[in-house]
């Protein structure tokens, strides 16, 4: 993953072009929040991948990166983002910072972001990433998502970006009261997309909201 380290870019019209493309599917698809599509239409997201797939970038398909990770489609990220609810200026846990797409796009969106890898050897790519260092607003954490970050919580919302065998109780504690999680679960080749809703008394409300395919969420940090 060098292509994240160094220099940045060349982002000119034909990107945009394609972003204004990918937009419009977006919303053809149901992505409806204006500031989750004015997020996407501003995030470079051939930044984050290598050079060789540079023209496929704004398709709505996945690709791979470094640790056998992925960097999501750009549809269940606009989908996972929407969920959310998100307010300027939201506190979010994010889980599985990855190539930092998804960072990025809730950072442009104003929101203060606590992101945890677990994946050391990505964690650390990333933190050589030229565009990342644009948001001051995103704080990047190496550690076990199972665990979250308990220092800094209670968040207002918080987002799973991989496949959860469950749903983590520790992170559940860690939402306040009138929050927000969005977390897909399943240990197969799918997952069911799962909102929970933090009443303002603690009680849990959970809807499910799609099948979506994502790697697996793993407990422990990988050295």
């Amino acid at each position: 993953m060098e292509y994240l380290q160094g220099r940045q870019r060349d982002d000119n019209f034909l990107h945009k072009g394609l972003r204004k493309q990918l937009v419009q599917l977006l919303r053809e698809k149901g992505i409806t929040d204006e500031r989750v599509l004015s997020a996407v239409d501003t995030v470079p997201r051939h930044f984050f991948l290598e050079p060789a797939f540079e023209r496929y970038a704004y398709e709505n398909r996945a690709f791979p990166i470094t640790a056998n990770q992925t960097i999501s489609h750009p549809y269940t990220v606009a989908y996972q983002t929407q969920l959310l609810e998100i307010d300027k200026y939201d506190k979010v846990l994010e889980i599985g910072t990855g190539s930092s797409y998804q960072a990025c796009v809730l950072a442009e969106m104003g929101v203060t972001l606590y992101t945890i890898e677990r994946q050391k050897a990505l964690y650390d790519y990333v933190d050589k990433f030229f565009y990342i260092k644009k948001y001051l607003n995103i704080k990047r954490f190496y550690g076990d998502g199972f665990e979250g970050l308990p220092t800094f919580a209670p968040f207002d919302k918080i987002l799973i970006t991989c496949g959860a065998p469950f749903i983590p109780p520790k992170l559940v504690q860690q939402l306040r009261p009138g929050g927000i999680m969005v977390i897909p679960v399943g240990e197969g080749e799918s997952q069911k997309m799962i909102r929970i809703t933090k009443g303002k008394d603690g009680t849990i409300r959970q809807e499910e909201l799609g099948v979506f395919t994502f790697v697996p969420m793993l407990q422990g940090r990988n050295k």
